[in-house]
């Protein structure tokens, strides 16, 4: 277990990792179709994705964060 005070950082990573593996996913079947080697080039179109989204989703989740409490009610 990682202590609570890296929960931030964690959440980004994991938000990150699904985020851009799914998106990326998408973005191949529809460019490449289901053919041979699919999962190589999903994966060679995540791997250099996720490594700019994650340092993203720790820059822009608290501007996101801080926006949303904006409009949203206590």
């Amino acid at each position: 277990m990682i202590p609570a005070r890296f929960a931030p950082v964690a959440f980004g990573f994991v938000l990150s990792c699904l985020m851009s593996f799914l998106v990326s996913g998408i973005a191949t079947f529809r460019n490449a179709g289901l053919t041979d080697g699919f999962v190589a080039h999903w994966v060679g179109a995540w791997l250099p994705s996720w490594s700019i989204a994650f340092p993203v989703v720790l820059v822009v989740g608290p501007i996101a964060r801080r926006i949303v409490n904006g409009f949203v009610r206590a």
